[in-house]
């Protein structure tokens, strides 16, 4: 596993969700994307994610605090260039310890707006002053204070006073990606003076942090061929982006949206190239029971401290 990346590999798998599209139990009641959240807390020691007000104090951070505190930003890539330290015996680039710190925010929180979408076809509009986080060794735990949310109209909460309700599946995805995209903007706006990267690179990291967290949650989920499909549906280049003839962004003009914009196009999946090994798993560990590949759209520079590690998907490494 590389430094900066998490993929799915041999894990428990719990319960398959009720289907594809199963709405959270007690809809009116419950937080939205409540259930999912609980369930992932449940089968990962590394996430944890809770439905209360943003945290400060005893190591908590408020995501809002990156977009406003440049030095909150420092504090979050100080982590990584500790553990950077410890692991390799070696000081991180300041850049290289940034882009780390930059998807080991993204990947986990992605999730608060991806895992909702995935298991309960509902996508919370969040702000960076809904959620606030603290990172362990090997862990990170969420608060996530969901209000609104997108939902499709046969959903059982979609007349309630939360709900924004969007015509269609291709609707829907592209309000995941509006709100995630919304979210994050200002986020990599405060990483890009210390990542020392563009939007477009910056916009490709993230995109890779979005995939790989919801791919490895499909895994534990025992769901990772929808994952890789509803992925590479989410991202498709092109007009589309979503389900065939339903690409149309949220909004009373209802014209066709760009997608994935901003995120790069594409998920990334491919079957393994012939005679290739993957030097992104774990040693020991198993490959992908699906003999799926994947392209990273971003290079996470780890081989500036340990060269072996380069990842199997680097895209230095598939794009010659």
């Amino acid at each position: 596993m590389t430094a900066s990346s998490t993929r799915p590999g041999p894990a428990p798998c719990g319960p398959r969700s009720a289907g594809a599209h199963a709405p959270a139990a007690g809809p009116a009641r419950s937080a939205p994307g409540a259930t999912s959240y609980h369930r992932l807390t449940g089968l990962t020691p590394v996430l944890a994610v809770r439905c209360a007000p943003p945290r400060r104090g005893d190591g908590w951070l408020p995501a809002a605090d990156l977009t406003a505190r440049p030095e909150a930003v420092r504090e979050l890539i100080a982590h990584d260039a500790r553990r950077g330290l410890a692991r390799y015996g070696q000081p991180l680039r300041p850049d290289v310890a940034a882009g780390f710190g930059l998807h080991r925010f993204v990947w986990p929180v992605s999730l608060l707006f991806t895992l909702p979408w995935f298991l309960e076809r509902r996508v919370p509009l969040l702000a960076p002053g809904d959620v606030s986080l603290r990172r362990r060794t090997e862990a990170v735990e969420l608060t996530v204070r969901p209000t609104e949310f997108g939902c499709l109209p046969d959903d059982p909460a979609a007349g309630s006073p939360q709900a924004r309700t969007v015509p269609d599946e291709g609707a829907l995805a592209a309000e995941l990606r509006r709100a995630l995209g919304e979210f994050l903007t200002p986020v990599l706006a405060a990483f890009r003076p210390e990542t020392r990267r563009g939007p477009r690179v910056l916009w490709a990291m993230a995109t890779d942090a979005v995939v790989e967290g919801l791919w490895y949650a499909g895994g534990l989920l025992g769901e990772p061929e929808r994952a890789r499909a509803e992925l590479s549906a989410l991202l498709a280049p092109g007009e589309s982006g979503g389900r065939a003839g339903s690409a149309h962004a949220p909004g009373a003009d209802r014209r066709p949206a760009p997608a994935p914009a901003p995120f790069t196009p594409g998920a990334g999946f491919a079957p393994p190239a012939p005679g290739r090994g993957d030097a992104s798993a774990a040693p020991g560990s198993a490959p992908d029971a699906s003999g799926t590949d994947r392209t990273r759209a971003s290079c996470c520079l780890v081989y500036t401290v340990e060269p072996g590690e380069m990842c199997g998907g680097c895209p230095r490494v598939t794009r010659g």
